[in-house]
């Protein structure tokens, strides 16, 4: 019974840094970019874009597609790094333990 109640608490450690980390998951944000930085977008920890800048020389009507194209990669490159601080901070919780297969963070 010993080990039932250290395995218990265990569980009870391991939930309250997950929600630790959900919580600094939820205020953080990464910055993407593409075009050499002509166009930055700010994600947060939740996947929500919060900020798009874009250099004023893009903005030119015969660059539309240019200027689409490179919001859609800053865009991904954001989600990019936002997923990449999400598995660290994962790992630090872990221990270094992989998760399961199909296992999603919350977003």
């Amino acid at each position: 019974m010993k080990n039932l109640g250290q395995m218990m608490k265990q569980a009870q450690e391991m939930q309250q840094r997950m929600g630790e980390m959900q919580e600094r998951l939820a205020s953080a944000e990464v910055a993407g970019q593409s075009g050499g930085g002509l166009v930055k977008v700010t994600m947060s920890g939740k996947g929500d874009v919060k900020a798009v800048a874009i250099d004023p020389s893009l903005a030119k009507p015969e660059e539309i597609e240019v200027l689409e194209d490179l919001v859609l990669a800053a865009v991904n490159d954001a989600r990019a790094k936002m997923e990449q601080y999400a598995a660290e901070q994962m790992k630090e919780i872990t221990g270094g333990l992989e998760l399961p297969g199909g296992f999603k963070l919350p977003f």
